[in-house]
C-alpha cells in the first residue's frame, strides 16, 4: 500500500527535491503529503508548492517552547496521516513525543559516516569543518532511524566519498550532497516497500 510521507526541512530542500523526483519517477511507492519547515524563508517550501504539496512554516518562537513546538509538529503529522517522517536537512532536535509516536518511522540524513562526526552541534558545515580539521581521508553520508538521542538510531544506509587534498568545507559538502541524494531516496524506497526490518540497533534490508 502506498505510504504517506511527511518531510521536515530547514533550508534549501535539495534532499526534498531528490525525494520529489523519485516519487514522480515512480521509484518510491508513496506520496509526499506534507512539508514542514522551521524557517519561513526555507526554499524547501517553494519546492513543495511548485508540486502542489501542502507546505507550512512552523515557528518555534511563536510556539513559545520546545515542547509546544513539537506538539504542533506532531499534530500536523497526525492530521496528514503520515506513515513516514523524513528529516531532510532539518536542524531542530525532534521532540521525544514525536519520536515515540513514530518509532522506526522517522528517517534522518546526516552528512558524515555515523558514528563519526555526529551528535549535538554536528550539522551542516560544522560537520565538514570537523572532518577537515581532523584530517580524515574519507567522509560520506548516513541514513538512519531517529531515536531519542541525536544521530544515534539504527543505520539504514551509508555511502562514502574521498576527502581530497585542498578540500574546503564547501567542496566536501558538495561531494557529500551527491551521495545524500542517492541514499535518502533509496532508504525511503525500501521503507515504502516494507523492506526494512529493525532488530535492536541492526537495520536489515529484507
Amino acid at each position: 500500500m502506498s505510504k504517506r510521507i511527511a518531510v521536515l526541512c530547514s533550508g534549501g530542500g535539495t534532499n526534498l527535491q531528490a525525494l520529489i523526483d523519485a516519487v514522480e519517477a515512480g521509484t518510491i511507492d508513496g506520496q509526499i503529503v506534507l512539508v514542514l519547515a522551521n524557517a519561513s524563508k526555507a526554499f524547501a517550501l517553494e519546492r513543495a508548492k511548485k508540486y502542489g504539496i501542502p507546505a507550512e512554516f512552523v515557528s518555534k518562537k511563536q510556539a513559545g517552547s520546545d515542547e509546544a513546538f513539537n506538539d504542533i509538529i506532531l499534530q500536523k503529522l497526525k492530521a496528514a496521516d503520515a506513515d513516514l517522517v523524513v528529516l531532510a536537512g532539518y536542524l531542530p532536535i525532534l521532540g521525544r513525543q514525536v519520536v515515540r509516536a513514530y518509532e522506526h518511522r522517522i528517517i534522518n540524513i546526516h552528512p558524515a559516516l555515523i558514528p563519526a562526526f555526529c551528535g549535538p552541534g554536528m550539522y551542516g558545515h560544522h560537520v565538514h569543518e570537523a572532518v577537515l580539521a581532523y584530517g580524515a581521508k574519507i567522509s560520506g553520508a548516513t541514513t538512519h532511524f531517529v531515536d531519542e538521542q541525536v544521530d544515534h538510531g539504527g543505520v539504514i544506509m551509508q555511502k562514502s566519498v574521498p576527502v581530497l587534498e585542498g578540500d574546503t568545507p564547501e567542496t566536501l559538502a558538495a561531494r557529500v550532497l551527491t551521495v545524500e541524494h542517492e541514499i535518502l531516496p533509496e532508504s525511503v524506497r525500501l521503507f515504502c516497500a516494507e523492506k526494512l526490518g529493525v532488530d535492536g540497533r541492526q537495520v536489515h534490508v529484507l
